[in-house]
């Protein structure tokens, strides 16, 4: 479920055909025809006339954004098949406020974003939400590399926000809409309720969001000269998990009917972190030592095997989309002192605030707590289990302790400063040359309040307690470690009062402070104006040259509860120095069969110095990179262009310099429970001892513990990328477009981790022992999950490769109607021939093309399009409908290829094909009053319900938020007005 609709490509490309179709299709091509002036293609910086892409590229016109009435960037542009969905206002759990896009599922770190041809913001911190939709003049959407004309990042491609900036009067542009859907899926509710879980209203209407932009501009100095200004708000109410059938209980598949593909085979799971108390005892004297035991409900004072009718619903309380509110400001000016200076800048600001929320906080399972043996809260029979022979003793011993204080959800306050500005002067010098000297920099201030958790040290202390004059009392406060210490009722269920919770729970806090500097200066030159042309072609050589300097920061500081949960600080620089040239050559034109033939090189040189102040670490290397692209038109109707590009991503100052921390990942450990899934011999190369094996305990749902972070001794990646397409616009048919274009982009030494559940799923499948050996156990009970305790490690390094190619086919056709006004129809469509990736260098690979889950992730599907048909009447009314395909795909887990395998499969085999149709509305009042409205996914389809489990990136509630619509019907009414 997704898309929008692209009516793309062309007889639109530039700007004056893009200005006649923009009310009837919001997405164009480059294409045929261009405007007289100068002009710069994303792509290239050679300005001349008529120039046009030789690379893919997509146009999305800002009606595009009113007609999926969007508040959001990247809501647009996740709807193209060219794009996957990455961080978004759908992901709660793990969240980091930002918005990203991904160009060709590589990943959102492998494509640049700029605005007005500049960088955006530092590579790590990338957000979407900067830019308001309003603000939007088009956006260029660039397939395969072009780090020779930009730098690092570039490998998937480039997407350049053009921002409106030269605006003569007052423009305000407003909206609000909702959601609303029918909780009526029988199969899920019956499942829910079957749980004891309460069910989802049957009618819902949320998730409201409102979005004004206000922006006011003047002329002056005869048109030489404009300042432009704007503001606006965006708000977005939250929705929680609990308002729609899909998400309100945490589907798990049930393991003795896996893989029966019966879809009521699914049951609500839950947390073994309950407000019952659970425990695990660690002692070699406890006659249940790696044995999940619970505090019976019925209050009798007794520990008994855990089972799943005691399993804590974790769903309501998390947020399927996150609270939102955005602030946004800025301007932009330029004034022409003559037609060699023209001084010119732009500022933007951002503040933001979002709010994740995921279930209440707990004493976790994972750190082996020192629980006292005479605990004055314990009955004689749960210290007898937990401590065997040593129950009533002045003793301790080692124990997991999950005990789930119900109350306030965790909250996750992330807020963002954002400051960009630009300064530069430009002009022409005559000759056919031109130059531009501009200073960007950039500033991301970050701030992060995790609210309402349980501080895991402090429930250590609280813990081990002891009796004092028949006074429950923390050992700590007797020997003066903690006087404050408040002892906690963890055998009793719902035994921890309010002044046991509120000497436990606390908060935590982060912050970072990103950077951007960039001087850069180009000269742009036609050498056709001094002769230089070639024998059999009318135009002159074309010429770039420049240089450029980049600094990027990062400062990450946490406060000392962070740290002890895993977080810390971490600061680095890089800095690089890059000289770079293009050369565009017009070989022949206007000859038979030779309307034009033109090729293009370009060259960078890049320098890069790396450190970490607070280490003294350093790295540098030096890299090329390089490109060759060729147009050819045979005849007018018709054009051939070809590109490839050796382009690089540099690693970025979070990836060199991060520091290693542990944390929650989905996965299953093959070496757990009473019958693991894995032999001794394969569960021995992971750590496991004798002792240990039978008796290690499981991931808590599925949530096993992972290593990540920065490794100084990264190297860039690199890719090769190639490019074959054709444009058809046949003059015969006026107003018709067609393109096929074919990509291939392979990316080698990509910067990554090791999925942790491939690394699991590969050593139990294969013992191979460079798997094997990335497991870190517990040495008391073998378990990989927990604080400072076991984990898989799967920090960032130079790995193998990632391959994808595939077909773009984009159309787009206007026809008249006479007296009925015009028609247009647009198709874009991507059909993926491959998405392989070789996870360990010189290893084996495996390719997601038609799959999802596990260790593929969101579904990528064969193909994906989206089509819009618009009627134009003449009363200056348009009526839009968008048909936004999904195909369908398959549970990567069921490859026959071993590296996809996992410890299990689920119910859910296959996703069906997906198709979503919108419906959107703009009435024209007069030339300065435009009302709009519309639907999305009008016949409110339910997204695809899946096992939890198999979430992986940026799934959440049960589903891919960023892929289908999760909410139901969407409904929107807005207005642009011009004063």
């Amino acid at each position: 479920m997704r898309g929008r609709n692209q009516t793309l490509y062309c007889a639109a490309a530039i700007s004056a055909i893009i200005a006649s179709t923009v009310s009837t299709t919001s997405f164009a091509q480059d294409g045929a025809e261009a405007p007289a002036a100068d002009i710069v293609v994303t792509g290239t910086r050679i300005k001349r006339p008529d120039l046009s892409s030789n690379s893919p590229q997509t146009i999305v016109g800002s009606d595009e954004f009113k007609f999926q009435g969007a508040t959001s960037v990247e809501q647009v542009l996740n709807r193209l098949p060219q794009f996957t969905a990455d961080a978004n206002e759908n992901v709660s759990n793990g969240s980091d406020g930002t918005s990203k896009i991904n160009l060709r599922n590589l990943g959102s770190n492998r494509v640049l974003t700029l605005i007005d041809g500049q960088r955006m913001m530092p590579s790590q911190a990338v957000n979407l939400a900067l830019i308001p939709s309003a603000l939007i003049e088009r956006v260029d959407v660039m397939s395969g590399g072009a780090s020779a004309v930009y730098g690092s990042d570039a490998l998937s491609g480039v997407v350049n926000f053009v921002l409106k900036k030269d605006l003569d009067g007052i423009r305000v542009d407003a909206q609000t809409g909702f959601s609303q859907h029918s909780n009526n899926n029988s199969s899920v509710r019956a499942i829910q309720s079957a749980s004891g879980y309460d069910n989802a209203p049957s009618s819902v209407a949320d998730g409201g969001k409102q979005d004004i932009t206000i922006a006011a501009g003047k002329n002056f100095a005869d048109g030489r000269g404009n300042i432009t200004v704007y503001g606006g708000y965006r708000h977005i109410s939250p929705v929680r998990q609990s308002s729609r059938d899909v998400s309100a209980c945490a589907l798990q598949d049930r393991e003795s009917v896996a893989g029966s593909g019966n879809f009521d085979q699914l049951f609500c799971g839950g947390s073994s972190n309950t407000p019952y108390g659970s425990f695990i005892p660690l002692s070699s004297l406890s006659p249940y030592k790696g044995q999940t035991l619970i505090n019976n409900r019925d209050g009798s004072g007794t520990l008994v095997p855990y089972d799943s009718s005691y399993a804590y619903n974790t769903s309501p309380d998390n947020y399927l989309q996150r609270s939102d509110q955005r602030y946004t400001a800025g301007g932009f000016a330029h004034f022409q002192f003559s037609k060699a200076a023209e001084v010119y800048g732009s500022f933007m600001y951002m503040k933001d605030q979002t709010f994740s929320q995921v279930a209440p906080s707990a004493v976790w399972f994972g750190t082996a707590f020192d629980v006292s043996c005479n605990n004055p809260y314990a009955s004689a029979a749960q210290l007898s289990a937990i401590c065997g022979s040593a129950a009533g003793t002045d003793t301790t011993a080692p124990t997991n302790v999950g005990y789930r204080v119900v109350g306030q959800p965790r909250r996750d306050n992330l807020r963002f400063n954002d400051y960009r500005y630009s300064a530069g002067v430009r002009g022409d010098i005559g000759s056919g040359f031109s130059y531009d000297v501009n200073y960007m920099y950039s500033l991301v201030k970050y701030k992060e309040t995790y609210l309402n958790d349980v501080n895991q040290a402090k429930a250590g202390l609280a813990l081990d307690a002891v009796s004092v004059n028949g006074v429950p009392t923390c050992r700590s406060v007797i020997d003066g470690t903690d006087p404050n210490c408040i002892p906690i009722n963890v055998f009793t269920p719902g035994g921890v009062t309010a002044d046991q919770a509120a000497y436990i729970f606390g908060e935590s806090n982060t912050a970072s402070r990103n950077s951007l500097g960039v001087i850069s200066g180009s000269l742009s030159g036609d050498l056709g104006q001094m002769g230089v042309i070639l024998p059999w072609a009318e135009k002159g050589v074309g010429i770039a040259l420049g240089v450029e300097r980049r600094r990027e920061t990062l400062n990450f500081t946490a406060d000392e509860v962070a740290q002890q949960n895993g977080t810390l600080p971490s600061d680095g620089i890089i800095a690089v120095t890059e000289a770079f040239g293009e050369i565009e050559v017009p070989l022949i034109e206007n000859k038979p069969f030779f309307r034009s033939l033109t090729i293009n090189g370009g060259l960078r040189y890049s320098s890069y110095d790396n450190k970490q102040n607070s280490t003294g670490l350093k790295s540098g290397y030096n890299v090329w990179t390089y490109k060759g692209e060729l147009s050819w038109a045979p005849i007018d109707d018709l054009r051939v262009r070809a590109s490839y590009n050796h382009a690089i991503r540099a690693p970025n100052v979070a990836e060199l310099f991060a520091a290693q921390s542990v944390g929650n990942v989905n996965g299953t450990d093959p070496c757990a429970g009473a019958n693991p899934t894995a032999s001794f011999e394969v569960c021995q190369a992971t750590g496991v001892t004798q002792a240990m094996y039978g008796s290690i305990p499981g991931c808590p749902s599925d949530q096993c513990s992972a290593l990540g972070g920065g490794n100084v001794a990264l190297k860039p990646e690199t890719a090769d990328t190639y490019t074959l397409g054709v444009v058809i616009t046949p003059k015969a048919i006026r107003r018709l477009s067609v393109s096929v274009d074919y990509y291939n982009i392979k990316v080698k030494d990509y910067i990554g981790s090791i999925a942790p559940s491939l690394i699991m799923g590969q050593c139990a499948s294969t013992g191979d022992p460079y798997y094997c050996g990335l497991f870190v156990r517990d040495p008391r009970s073998g378990q990989v999950f927990g604080q400072n305790s076991g984990y898989i490690i799967s920090t960032t390094m130079n790995t193998g490769y990632l391959k994808t190619s595939g077909l773009d086919v984009n159309a787009d056709y206007t026809f008249n109607l006479g007296s009925h006004g015009s028609v247009n129809l647009g198709l874009v469509g991507t059909y993926l021939i491959e998405q392989v990736s070789q996870p360990v260098p010189g290893g084996g690979s495996y390719d997601c093309k038609g799959l999802f889950g596990y260790t593929c992730g969101q579904p990528t599907p064969d193909w994906r399009h989206v089509a819009r048909l618009s009627w134009m009447a003449p009363s200056d009314t348009t009526v839009s409908l968008s048909w936004r395909y999904i195909g369908g795909t398959k549970l990567s887990s069921l490859s026959s290829n071993p590296l996809l395998s996992a410890d299990q499969t689920t119910v859910n085999r296959k996703i069906n094909a997906y198709n979503y149709f919108d419906l959107s509305l703009t009435q024209a009042i007069d030339k300065n009053f435009t009302l709009r409205a519309g639907v999305n996914n009008m016949f409110d389809k339910d997204p695809p319900i899946l096992d939890s489990g198999l979430l992986q990136s940026f799934g959440n509630g049960n589903t891919y938020p960023g892929v289908y619509d999760s909410l139901g019907r969407t409904i929107f009414v807005g207005f642009t007005a011009n004063f």
